[in-house]
């Protein structure tokens, strides 16, 4: 008989892809991570409500399964749910067909999406930045070239874009253009112009946008359509534009993971190929709760826009009040962005002040490196007496 050698399962597993091995961790779930368990804590890391889902929406999802509903779906999502995401859409940004609109488990699964519809290996990205993390490390997973345009930092703690540096950096060589506007952290928003002036551009470069949108009805300024300009009140459905929602922020969904995607009708049946070969499909519950949730707009996402101004309006003038704080209010989003003066190291500064102060924030450093020093603290609370409280704690901490 042959003799056998038998090596250790270590020996015979593959390196992984060295990009991974590389690739940094959250550090918003680092601080979080430090935090999690403690009573005393007040946690405003995560950028999600504390507010349940609707009763209304969570009883979709409870009579779907009832009825059995536990089969795959399309690919693309129920029709009945993108025939309603695309009016929905229209009813915001004017005529958008349903064979733009593809429903995704999520805004992360959305994005990533895109990106593997979009970039090969060693294609040019450019972001703008600071933005949440995922929207520049997806690109580098899959093997692009990130550059990066930073937002700067005004005397009154707001952020703005530097049009010319960002039209600079978008070449013809540049295949993506990545933008999350109303932006998490800082709050800063692009205006129609500006959105004019991005657009025509790509269009001379033939570069893409990826436009994530999933903020647009968080928005604290007065507009027509009650929500924040949108690359889709300007493009033409052929143009290289696809735009990232969520149902996550506005109908309070963050747990379910549903969000949509829209594209250039020519690019829908291949996103279908690559939802298939990610995810399958959505789950159907969770779809009849979008479902549900659309139906019911007018009564849910006016009064969840309503009381986060109401929070942003508690939180921002209880900060600006402390001595060495740099805070403005955001046009649009769920965050106050500000930084404490004479504290450069966000990270170490957010786990201190969750071991000393029992207040948990995300570090700014988790969002660039350009925010060092900031901190970001998500206002989306039921309760604003729980925002002052927070600030109360900072203060005590501050030894004010």
């Amino acid at each position: 008989m042959p003799a056998f050698r038998f090596h250790s399962t270590r020996s015979l597993v593959q390196p992984m892809r060295a990009t991974l091995a590389t690739l940094q961790e959250s550090r918003i779930r680092e601080v979080a991570n430090a935090g999690m368990g403690r009573g005393d804590v007040l946690p405003f890391w995560f950028g999600e409500s504390d507010e349940p889902t609707p009763q209304v929406i969570r009883d979709a999802a409870v009579a779907s399964l009832q009825r059995g509903e536990t089969f795959y779906s399309h690919n693309l999502g129920l029709p009945d749910l993108r025939e309603q995401v695309a009016a929905y859409a229209s009813r915001l940004h004017g005529a958008v067909g349903m064979d733009r609109i593809a429903i995704t488990s999520g805004g992360v699964n959305a994005l990533m999406l895109a990106m593997q519809a979009l970039l090969d290996a060693g294609d040019e990205v450019v972001a703008v930045t600071p933005v949440w993390p995922n929207l520049t490390a997806q690109p580098v997973v899959l093997g692009a070239r990130l550059r990066c345009v930073p937002l700067s930092p005004q005397p009154d703690g707001a952020w703005a874009l530097d049009m010319a540096a960002l039209l600079a950096a978008i070449t013809p060589a540049t295949r993506l253009l990545v933008l999350n506007a109303p932006n998490n952290p800082t709050g800063w928003t692009l205006s129609a112009q500006e959105q004019c002036t991005i657009l025509a551009h790509c269009r001379a470069t033939g570069t893409w946008i990826l436009a994530d949108e999933v903020y647009e009805r968080l928005y604290y300024e007065p507009t027509p359509n009650a929500c924040a300009p949108s690359f889709l009140d300007i493009a033409q459905p052929d143009d290289r534009l696809v735009v990232v929602q969520s149902f996550s922020k506005s109908f309070l969904m963050t747990g379910w993971r549903l969000g949509w995607l829209v594209m250039p009708p020519a690019l829908t049946p291949h996103m279908g190929k690559l939802v298939e070969f990610n995810t399958s499909c959505v789950s159907v519950f969770t779809q009849r709760a979008g479902l549900a949730a659309l139906a019911h707009e007018a009564d849910i996402t006016p009064r969840v826009v309503a009381h986060m101004r109401a929070c942003r309006d508690t939180l921002v003038p209880l900060l600006q009040a402390l001595p060495g704080v740099s805070v403005a209010p955001a046009k649009g989003g769920m965050y106050a962005f500000f930084r404490l003066e004479g504290q450069p190291d966000s990270l170490a500064l957010a786990k201190r002040l969750v071991a000393e102060a029992g207040l948990g924030l995300a570090p700014g450093v988790a969002f660039a490196d350009e925010a060092e020093g900031w901190l970001r603290w998500c206002f989306a609370s039921q309760d604003t007496g729980r925002l002052a409280e927070g600030v109360g704690r900072l203060k005590k901490w501050l030894g004010l």
